[in-house]
């Protein structure tokens, strides 16, 4: 492995002008990161890693390198471009051991986080650098989000984010409040009430998007997003359709391929595949077929009816009439992406949203309601791992300068109770009450 690494590593060219830093969302300076590891200066390379992307051990493995560093690299103008994504994935892992420094020193501030997904989690540890107290709150019993319960474990193996816990959220004292739905028991107004200074929203999109055919409900059909989470729990037998060929789509087919199907397809509108290449390649290779220009039109216990597709006068893709076929299948996965869903916003006041459920912020992630912010997902819709962090970042800096401009919290309700020091005295104190 470190053979290999240090190989991609001296096929850098250490350009003036970084093409690769260029096309990474977070400007990973990759060229210096290369130079401190040939220079036999692993920790600082893994520390500048980590300092520019706290991500960075998720990133080496699912980020699409193919369309950012390594798809700006010079060498793959005219050969194949450096593959930085390994070192960077050697130099994470390798470096992630020797994270045991603990919390910053408090500065008697609160943010409450909501949502453990990629931007909340990068949040969170910044804001915990500068010495805020931080919880996440999420409506599951782990971290990640669409990172643990929407990307298959042979892409990113759960071992990876289990290590993110301990090395960034426990070592740093950062609370995580489990299966706690913000918007239901617990609001926004409680949070502040309760002395956050300031609340991040970074809830996922849970809601998968509806095809709205005849047959959705019938029992070997599920959703994307709901598939991936529990592929196990689903009995769609041998032979599988999947209804879209973004990326999530691939990761829907190459899980039900390790999950026992024999058959699989993959349906698309248009002639153009949607998924990395990579992505695409690796399901190719496993046996996934492709059925291209084909519009859905119904979904029956024994197959799916498609139509081949069209463009009208306005541009839209439309079925040709007469040309509806039946492709038998024993389960259908519907992968065409999904939307907000969320009781946050009706339960709070001054959040404006968009017509599809977004929350609407500015460039810092401002919302309409001072002391709220948002990124990733709940405000830009489905986006990369990467581009989450890099807005995260960004908010981060802006919830920090906020929560700056006001004066400490002060805790005015029953200043004067006294400590109860023991558990006899506790315990003497119950029978009283």
């Amino acid at each position: 492995m470190a053979l290999h690494v240090m190989e991609e590593a001296n096929r850098c060219l250490g350009c003036k002008k970084p093409r690769c830093q260029e096309g990474c969302p977070i400007h990973t300076n990759i060229p210096e990161v290369i130079r401190l590891m040939k220079a036999g200066r692993l920790n600082d390379a893994g520390w500048m890693l980590f300092e520019n992307n706290p991500l960075t051990t998720v990133c080496s493995l699912v980020c699409n390198h193919e369309k950012q560093c390594e798809g700006h690299c010079i060498r793959g103008i005219k050969e194949t471009p450096v593959h930085f994504s390994i070192i960077e994935n050697y130099i994470s892992t390798t470096y992630a051991y020797q994270m045991v420094k603990g919390p910053a020193k408090p500065n008697g501030r609160k943010a409450a986080v909501i949502g453990a997904g990629p931007a909340g989690l990068t949040i969170a540890i910044i804001l915990a650098r500068y010495g805020y107290g931080v919880t996440i709150f999420d409506s599951r019993d782990k971290i990640g989000g669409v990172l643990r319960y929407g990307i298959p474990d042979f892409r990113l193996p759960d071992a990876v984010l289990d290590d993110f816990a301990y090395r960034h959220l426990e070592l740093k004292d950062i609370q995580f409040r489990p299966n706690t739905y913000i918007g239901s028991a617990i609001t926004i107004d409680d949070l502040f009430r309760d002395g956050y200074q300031s609340v991040f929203v970074g809830a996922g999109l849970w809601k998968p998007n509806r095809l709205n055919i005849r047959g959705e409900s019938l029992g070997h059909v599920t959703y994307a997003i709901n598939y991936l989470a529990s592929p196990r729990a689903f009995r769609l037998g041998e032979r599988i359709m999947v209804i879209g060929t973004g990326n999530s789509a691939m990761d829907c087919a190459r899980t039900a391929v390790r999950n026992g199907a024999r058959f699989v397809s993959c349906v698309n509108l248009t002639d153009t595949v949607t998924a990395s290449q990579y992505e695409q390649s690796y399901a190719r290779l496993e046996g996934v077929d492709f059925i291209m220009n084909k519009v859905t039109r119904e979904i029956r216990d024994d197959g799916v009816i498609l139509a081949d597709s069209q463009r009208d006068e306005d541009g839209r893709i439309v079925p040709v009439p007469g040309t509806e076929k039946l492709y038998p299948c024993t389960g259908v996965i519907i992968a065409i992406s999904q939307g907000a869903e969320s009781n946050l916003v009706t339960t709070t006041r001054g959040i404006d949203t968009t017509g599809k459920g977004l929350l609407t912020v500015d460039a810092d992630g401002h919302t309409s309601r001072p002391g709220v912010f948002a990124a990733g997902d709940a405000a830009s819709g489905a986006r990369t791992v990467v581009e989450a962090v890099a807005n995260g970042k960004r908010v981060a800096e802006a919830m920090h300068e906020y929560m700056q401009s006001l004066p400490m919290p002060v805790l005015t309700d029953y200043p004067d109770v006294p400590t109860v020091e023991n558990a006899e005295a506790a315990a003497q104190a119950e029978q009283v009450i």
